[in-house]
Parts: structure tokens; sequence; C-alpha cells
């Protein structure tokens, strides 16, 4: 929410900016140039019909001249169609290009988003990002179809119609425009009234946006400990805020265009007025004064939008800003090594590994192990020992402060962070499923894996059988987080995932510390087929869970306290004999 503040107050055009969104045009210059031409072209034909209706009345009308009256109202009418193509298509252009931009501005993020480090979402809202993904690059396609071409189109309309009225009575021009100066105080006030608004609806939306998000994904936990009443007291008063400032931009709005209206009167009483005197002094005709009130309705209409298409115009600036935050973040991976990891073994090696999240708290200190490929670690430790740490920084989610870790004897930086995720698989506890099949979330959307692999894996890991009992099996809908089916499920099918794509280094993260015992058993089974002939990490609170572990490492406040199997571990007496006495306490308070 920090980005949206830092706009609140800002109301400098930024040119630069505009110039960076302009970029993306390159590709599609060729529209670009058509929507310029069309401009001009419209800027030209506009004042014709009024000019030709002044002919009309002086010349055919007024001489009785019906076949040249008959002709020029054909060339009326062909202007008339011709107008309303180049209008259509000026707008159908710049609609084009906008949407065109915009589609690949939010590729250009997205792609962002996919690339960046963990971290950065550690401190950005997910509703926060969502609203520079979607709402404010929808904002960037206003300064195409609303914004600044539409304004270069009006301001050549309005230059060309006081040029062709100076050029037919200089000082009929002037009077008629003597109003103006009322309408630019009107046009200021609402262009800064509007402009306010726009700020404070943006910036509500975006806090809309980031509280739904958070207290969707946690509904369970406002449910749980009865706290409806307070969040739905907090999301009215940003409701409330969002609803304010839209109606300040419909009052600013509902002075301004009666307003105008007035100045109109003002400026058609004033050609009457003075007309009427010119007339009878045979300075002016009736053509003039009829082509003068086609002018000044041509010139007001897109006055009448001017200082709205200016507000849009700088408010798709400022999205275009926050847009360029995300895209000019460089909180992503810098140094990527070469190194592909196909035929990865899997021997892992830390040597006095440091890291930490933020400065002042060291999460892992000086840790340092040997896990040969093929084998199994246990990792134990009370909650915050830095386990977790320890996986996120194994495949470079998260940069280490100082220290080397290698795999295969290479440096873990010297991999390309790619090749190597792809052969490492994870499980976590809290397992993450995506909309759509079960297949789809088994092979991630990956067209290029047969249906066949996905069920031959299935059947590995003896889940086969509950996904051929769910309506439509492998095509079962999960919803959203996969909130259809039990936390067993979801993590045998996280396990599937793991398996599907062959990994030679496995991480279990807490993966049996949610499940019951029923459903523990045959995850249990699926751990023993998952980490045979593959080196593995279990990370786990169960300690029965890990007594198969060829190596057990002990953590304690981001330190290896003691490292051996289990006979070894419990014969030591140790930190590991504590926690192993302790859990079997729990369990027997549990039984009793």
């Amino acid at each position: 929410m920090a980005i949206d503040r830092n706009h609140k107050n800002k109301k400098k055009f930024d040119l630069g900016m505009l110039v960076r969104i302009f970029a993306f045009t390159k590709p599609y210059r060729s529209t670009l140039y058509t929507a310029t031409v069309l401009a001009i072209v419209l800027a030209v034909v506009t004042p014709l019909r009024p000019y030709l209706i002044k002919v009309s009345v002086d010349k055919y009308i007024g001489n009785s001249m019906l076949r040249g009256l008959i002709w020029i109202s054909v060339v009326q009418f062909g202007l008339l169609i011709l107008e309303s193509l180049l209008r259509f298509w000026f707008k159908y252009r710049t609609n084009w290009l906008g949407q065109t931009v915009v589609n690949d501005m939010r590729n250009a993020v997205f792609r962002k988003v996919l690339h960046q480090n963990i971290s950065y979402y550690d401190k950005t809202p997910i509703g926060t990002l969502t609203t520079r993904t979607i709402n404010d690059i929808e904002a960037v396609n206003n300064i195409f179809s609303e914004g600044i071409m539409s304004i270069v189109a009006d301001l050549l309309i309005i230059f060309s119609i006081i040029g062709v009225m100076l050029a037919t009575d200089w000082r009929l021009t002037l009077v008629c425009l003597s109003t103006f100066p009322l309408l630019i105080l009107a046009t200021w006030w609402f262009k800064e009234a509007v402009n306010k608004s726009f700020q404070r609806v943006r910036n509500a939306v975006s806090a809309l946006n980031a509280f739904a998000q958070e207290h969707i994904a946690g509904m369970y936990i406002v449910q749980a400990f009865a706290a409806e009443k307070q969040e739905q007291e907090k999301f009215d008063n940003i409701n409330k805020e969002h609803r304010n400032a839209n109606i300040k931009g419909i009052f600013a709005y509902s002075v301004f265009f009666p307003i105008v209206e007035i100045i109109l009167a003002m400026s058609l009483g004033l050609l009457v007025w003075y007309g009427a005197a010119r007339m009878l002094d045979y300075g002016s005709t009736p053509g003039i004064i009829i082509s003068f009130v086609l002018y000044l309705n041509l010139l007001f209409r897109p006055l009448r939008m001017m200082a709205d298409k200016f507000n849009v115009l700088q408010m798709g600036v400022i999205a275009g800003e926050r847009v360029f935050t995300v895209l000019d973040s460089d909180e992503f991976l810098h140094e990527n090594g070469t190194l592909e990891a196909d035929s990865l073994v899997g021997h892992i090696e830390f040597r006095d590994v440091r890291f930490r999240y933020t400065p002042d708290s060291p999460v892992l200190r000086g840790v340092s192990f040997d896990l040969e490929a093929g084998k199994t670690m246990a990792v134990v430790g009370h909650t915050g020992a830095g386990k977790t740490s320890l996986i996120n920084i194994l495949n470079r989610q998260y940069e280490t402060e100082s220290g080397d870790i290698l795999i295969d004897g290479k440096n873990l930086k010297e991999y390309d962070v790619y090749s190597l995720r792809s052969r490492i698989g994870i499980v976590l506890q809290d397992v993450f499923l995506f909309s759509g099949t079960i297949s789809d979330n088994i092979t991630l959307r990956n067209a290029d894996i047969p249906h066949d692999k996905v069920v031959e894996v299935a059947k590995m890991l003896d889940m086969h059988d509950f996904i051929m009992r769910l309506p439509g099996g492998y095509n079962f809908n999960v919803m959203e987080r996969g909130n259809t089916l039990s936390q067993g499920q979801r993590q045998l099918i996280s396990f599937a995932r793991a398996l599907l794509y062959d990994p030679a280094i496995l991480i279990l993260d807490e993966a049996t510390s949610s499940v019951d015992s029923e459903s523990e058993q045959l995850i249990q089974h699926a751990i023993d087929t998952l980490i045979k002939g593959r080196t593995s990490i279990v990370i786990a609170h169960r300690l029965s869970t890990i007594r198969m572990a060829d190596m057990i490492l002990v953590l304690d406040k981001g330190e290896v306290k003691e490292r051996g199997n289990h006979d070894s571990l419990i014969a030591a007496q140790g930190a590991y004999f504590d926690l192993y006495t302790a859990v079997e306490k729990s369990k027997k308070k549990a039984v009793l």
C-alpha cells in the first residue's frame, strides 16, 4: 500500500512516463501514424459542412437557385458520410492500439511477476499486484482511447474551427469567444476536482482489492474466531472511502456540464445580438450567423470533454507509473548460471551457509552438512529453527548471505536456476492446487505430458483408486485451492506432481503434519515410493516419519546442534533425544 500513498498527492504531469508508455507502441507505429493522419484529416473536414451551409443560405437559398442547392446538399451529405467513416476509423484504430498495448504491457507485467524473487511477495500484498496487473493497466488503455490521441484530434478540430471563424468574420468570432475566460475557469476547477477524485478512487480500489483478496483467502480464520463483525466494519470504512471519492467526481460532473451549457448559451446570445446588429449594417449575412451557430456547437462539443480527457490522461500516466514500479523492480535473480542440471545425481553439501530474511534477523548461522546422492536426511527442530529456510535457499528462492552450497560438487550458482528447479521436487505442508482438473494439477497444464504417464504415477502412489471414485475421475474439478478435496487427497496430488517430473532431489516439508492417521499410512507409502533412489530432505514434526533417514540434522536457532542417525542420536541423549522424548510423552497423554 505504500505505493498508493506515494501517489496520493502527486499532481505534476510526468511527460517522461508518457514517453515510456508510448514506447510500447513501437511495434505498431503504422497504426499510430494512421491515427495521427486521421486526426489531421478530421480537423480539415469538420468545418466544411457549416461552411457549405453558409454558402447554401447566402448563395443558393437567397438567390432561389434550386439546382445548385440540390447539388450542394448532396455534397454535404457526402461529407457527413465521409466524416462519420473517418471518426469511426479513428476511434477504432486508437482503441485497437490501446488494447494491443495493454495486452503487451500486461504480458510484460505478468512475466515479471513470474520471475520475481519470493522475497518480493513477502512484502507486497497480492491484492495490490492484482490491481497493478488488471485495473492500472486498463487505465493505461484510456491514454490511447480517451487520452492523448483524442486530445490531439480535439485540439486540431478546435484550432481549425477557430481559424475558419476568424477568416469568415474576425469581429463576430471575438465577440462569440469573449465567454472563453469563464469556460477556462470552469474547466480548471473541474480538472482539479476530478483529478483529486480519480486519485482517491484509484487508491480506494487498490485498498479494496488487497483487503478482499486477503480476507477471502483467510475466511476460515475470520469465521473460526468469530471476527466477522470487526472485518465487516473495516471493509465498510474502505468501501465508504471508495463511495465518497466517486461522489466527489459525480458532483464535479454535475456542476461542470450545466455551466458549459450556460456559457454556450451566452456565446449564442452574443452571436445573435452582435450578428443581428451587423446584419442591419450589411456587415454580416444570415448564412454567416447560421454557420457560426454550428461552429460554436462543434467548438463546445470537444471543449466539454477536454478537461475530463486531460484527467483521464493524467490518471493513465499515474497508473502507468504504478505499473512500471513492478516492471522496474530489481528483486529478481540477477546472476543465473549456465550449467544444465539434466544429469544431476543429487550429492548436496552445505559449507558454513548463513542466511537472513532481514538485515537484523539472522536465520541460518553457519550451517554445514554433506548428504550423499540417493541418501535421505531428516531435518528436525523447534519452530523457527530454520528448517524451511534451508530448503528455500537450496532451490534459490532466496539468496544466501555467505557460505557455499554445492550440488554434485558444483556451486549452486553455476547451475541454470530453471534447469535446477526442474530437477528438484518439493512437497509442502500447505498444498496449493489451482482451479482445474486433477490431471491439470498433477501436470501443471504441461501439454507434453501424456495422460497415460499421469495414470502410471498415480498407480505407483496407490492413489489411482481414490481418483477414479471421484466424479469425472482425473477430470474432476478440484476448484480453487483444492477445497473440494480432503487434506490427505491434496497431499497425494502434490506427491504425484513431484514424482511425475522424476526429480533427482526431493524435499518434503512438513508433508504429514496435518493429515489423519489413515491418510498418513497412505502418504507414508507414497513417501517411500518417492524417496527410493533419490536424494531426499525430509522436514517433519512427527519423528516417526524420519526414523528411516540415513542422517538426521538437528537445528536450533539456525545452528546445527547434532547430526547422525536415529539410534546414535538417541544414545547421545542430546537435543534430538529431548525432542523425541517430548513427542513420545505428548502421544501418551493423547492416548490417555
